[in-house]
């Protein structure tokens, strides 16, 4: 074990698990806590120039300690969903900043893939998004799903599930189990884990070309997690907020991209959301991406700004540096 400081704010413990291959896990270190950050292959003189690999892999199990939300047996779970611009990297951040209001209700107005809230393991929770097809999804894991669908790693049958889902969503059948099972099948074979509607709020991620899927057959292990978790898919100024909420905020990037859900989400609705947000009276933590004009609009309602370097696990022109993001916060104290 070797300890390194990998800049002038933080310190990371190195774990070796193949000193031949120089390939080391890495682990954020938070009081309390070890969690998985990433990999990285380590130059001979650790220096602070190590090539940095995104990829995900295990905790070993004396360091997943608060890591993943528990069902009723012990066992942790994890979001069940893949999903672009997921914040669970963020943890070893919120985590402190958590355990001095875990008392309290944590609701997240834009909950996308539940990765901070699986990370967090409130007691009660308020998740919404206005992806209604998500939160059927997490709302049928509560109720305890079963999957009928057979999970093919193939691209004439994701097409054809594809279609079969659409329809459902013409039929007005959104709401079913049928809907949730094949939701998550898209989500875990199309692209990236990408969550994308055209202007006739059709799916149309494509197919996603990967070697090898795992698929989660029996999502038993959800029930209990989510027992005292309420899900919701209305607007986010529509949910009926009680002072003492915690209020972990993850609206979608300030980038050209914005066909999320139905309807987008442009420059006018990160406006009305940060003006929401800093009218709460509880404690708020906001991220998005640091662009000028979203730094200079926090800055402007009041937020306390951190600044976070986040991995970047998609991009077309093949660019995995790092990209700036802003966490905002209000009423920690």
């Amino acid at each position: 074990m070797v300890t390194v400081g990998l800049s002038k704010h933080t310190q990371r413990t190195i774990w070796s698990n193949d000193k031949g291959t120089n390939r080391f896990a890495e682990f954020s270190e938070v009081p309390g806590f070890a969690v998985v950050a990433r990999v990285l292959r380590a130059p001979p003189d650790w220096s602070a120039n190590a090539v940095i690999i995104t990829l995900p892999i295990s905790l070993p199990s004396d360091a997943r300690a608060g890591g993943d939300q528990l069902s009723g047996d012990g066992s942790p779970v994890r979001p069940p969903l893949k999903w672009a611009g997921g914040k669970r990297w963020q943890l070893p951040v919120l985590r402190p900043i958590w355990r001095a209001h875990s008392e309290r209700r944590l609701v997240e107005p834009f909950c996308g893939g539940i990765a901070v809230a699986t990370g967090l393991m409130p007691k009660r929770a308020l998740l919404n998004d206005i992806n209604p097809h998500v939160i059927n999804l997490y709302r049928w894991l509560r109720s305890g799903l079963t999957i009928r669908l057979r999970m093919r790693n193939e691209e004439n049958y994701y097409y054809r599930c594809r279609d079969r889902f659409n329809r459902l969503l013409r039929q007005g059948k959104s709401a079913t189990a049928e809907a949730a099972q094949l939701f998550y099948y898209l989500n875990r074979t199309g692209y990236n884990g990408l969550c994308r509607f055209n202007k006739s709020g059709e799916f149309n991620v494509p197919f996603g070309q990967y070697k090898k899927l795992d698929y989660k057959l029996d999502f038993q292990e959800y029930r209990s997690a989510f027992g005292d978790w309420k899900f919701t898919d209305t607007d986010f100024q529509s949910i009926k907020l009680r002072d003492d909420d915690f209020v972990y905020a993850d609206p979608p990037y300030d980038v050209e991209f914005t066909h999320y859900s139905r309807g987008g989400f442009d420059w006018g609705e990160q406006e009305r959301a940060a003006c929401w947000l800093a009218s709460h009276a509880g404690p708020v933590v906001l991220s998005n991406q640091a662009t000028p004009r979203v730094v200079e609009l926090y800055r402007s309602l009041g937020f306390n700004l951190q600044f976070l370097d986040a991995p970047r696990r998609i991009s077309c022109t093949g660019d995995r540096t790092p990209a700036p993001e802003v966490l905002a916060t209000m009423n920690l104290t």
